[in-house]
């Protein structure tokens, strides 16, 4: 239990740097967002970022992975380090030179024709925020989680404070002021674009405080160290890649895909709106997502620390169950209460409610599909992990071709949560036969059911006053976490003595 708690402890601390910032993204600027641009703006917006997130994973190319794993084995970590960061260096330079270059015809290619200037600040965002990765991924490796909190905490709030500036401050000033000063460097006909530059300022922001790290390089290259890593990390690259195709390619096929119903004239707009509403709602399932992503940024230099232990298989499945109890409490928290969090995003967006309980589950399971990449991973059997996940971008762009069309982002949301269940499914199978890990799968699907009979339970039972269904959630909840801790009593205690 000591170790599990100093993995708790981690996971918290980088919760200041995951969570926090997160948090505040999405206490803020979702709802700002969903309130002061249109269904069809905020599309845009949904649409754009799930490019970033796909060419992120394919410009870091598993190296952050890879670096956690030679700064294990490898004597001379600085060594690791600055080879690393030299090849992220390159690759992200010759992106953004190449993406400039090619503006023009790549805005036309996805239909933004109009907006060459996306392209730009996309290209920049990126390839800083991939180069960046590194001295992130060092200071998780040195344990330095305050710092990495810090820093990220300071971009999300650098973001949001250009955001409130350009889009809710200069048009107030240039309303009451036509003739103001700001319009050297302000222009009202730019709209969404503004979230875009604001993201960029911060990204900026960031790469000046993480320069004492990126120059406390050598800046040397070792050719034979950088050829193993990348031999370690193509696999771990397919893998990111399809988990990509998993979690954004639903947001880039959706404008092809969808059936526009009969009588709408503006179908563009319609196809835009529908993509907002779903890109709205899936931010509500917001706090898995931050949890699952505050826990890898711990348990993977975590997961590799530990692989030697004598008692590592027994942790991994500790590990394990912790983490599902923990996901199934924020499953209900969040369902149970969905009308309080419905708030966060604008009225015009709410139609979507429906598929929250859908992405969080999904969420869920891909966190589950993460606990057990372990298995590939410290055996050095990452080959595997990219078969899983072509699987996995296989079922998903099949059922979003087969679902899209006819429930529109309904559909998506069911196809994400088909492919982490599967996934889950085939990484247990593998792992059971090449590092068989005694999971505790009686225990978890225990309370697999109790949760997903509260969840059901809370959906029929419904109260005709909100403030007795609201009661009744907290009585469901409070449920859940009796019956949990009474099953765990024992584990407790020891942990506390």
């Amino acid at each position: 239990m000591n170790q599990i708690r100093q993995l708790a402890g981690q996971t918290m601390v980088y919760g200041m740097g995951t969570i926090i910032p997160r948090l505040l993204n999405y206490l803020l600027l979702t709802p700002f967002y969903t309130r002061i641009f249109l269904q069809g703006e905020y599309g845009i917006v949904t649409e754009l970022y799930a490019y970033v997130a796909f060419l992120f994973v394919l410009l870091t190319y598993g190296m952050e992975t890879s670096f956690f794993r030679f700064s294990e084995k490898e004597p001379d970590k600085r060594k690791v380090y600055s080879t690393t960061l030299m090849s992220l260096l390159s690759t992200s330079t010759l992106f953004i030179l190449l993406v400039i270059s090619f503006a023009k015809p790549i805005a036309g290619f996805i239909q933004y024709q109009d907006h060459v200037e996306y392209i730009v600040y996309f290209a920049l965002i990126i390839g800083i925020d991939a180069f960046l990765a590194i001295p992130f991924a060092r200071l998780r490796q040195q344990n330095k989680a305050l710092k990495f909190a810090i820093i990220k905490i300071i971009n999300v709030l650098s973001n949001i404070g250009f955001n409130f500036f350009f889009l809710l401050i200069c048009p107030k000033i240039y309303a009451s002021n036509p003739d103001s000063a700001i319009l050297g460097f302000y222009d009202p006909n730019f709209g969404v674009g503004y979230a875009f530059i604001s993201n960029l300022l911060a990204t900026i922001i960031t790469l000046v405080l993480l320069l004492p790290d990126i120059l406390s390089a050598s800046f040397r290259i070792s050719t034979a160290l950088l050829r193993r890593m990348l031999h370690y990390a193509f696999p771990l690259l397919i893998v990111g890649i399809a988990g990509m195709v998993n979690e954004v390619s639903d947001k880039l096929l959706f404008k092809f895909l969808i059936t526009v119903p009969a009588g709408i004239t503006e179908s563009k707009e319609y196809i835009l709106s529908q993509l907002g509403i779903y890109g709205a709602n899936y931010k509500l399932a917001v706090l898995m997502t931050l949890f699952i992503q505050m826990f890898r940024y711990a348990a993977e230099p975590f997961f590799f620390a530990h692989a030697s232990a004598k008692d590592s298989k027994q942790l991994y499945a500790d590990v394990m169950k912790y983490f599902v109890i923990f996901c199934l409490l924020i499953f209900l928290l969040v369902t149970l209460y969905l009308d309080i969090f419905k708030y966060f995003i604008g009225k015009d967006f709410r139609e979507g409610l429906h598929i929250v309980p859908i992405v969080l589950m999904a969420n869920l399971f891909l966190g589950i599909f993460f606990n057990l990449s372990v298995w590939y991973k410290v055996n050095d059997m990452t080959r595997f992990g990219a078969y899983i996940a072509i699987v996995g971008a296989g079922i998903t762009i099949f059922l979003n071709i087969v679902l899209v069309p006819s429930i529109g982002y309904t559909g998506a949301a069911w196809a994400h949560f088909a492919c982490y269940l599967v996934m889950v499914f085939l990484s247990f199978l593998l792992g059971r036969k090449y590092y068989p890990v005694p999971y505790n799968f009686k225990r978890i699907g225990i309370y697999f059911i109790l949760a997903m009979a509260i969840f059901f339970i809370d959906q029929v039972i419904q109260w005709p006053e909100k403030n007795i269904q609201l009661i009744f959630s907290t009585l469901m909840f409070a449920a859940f976490l009796i019956i949990v801790f009474l099953m765990e009593k024992s584990v407790f205690r020891k942990s506390f003595q």
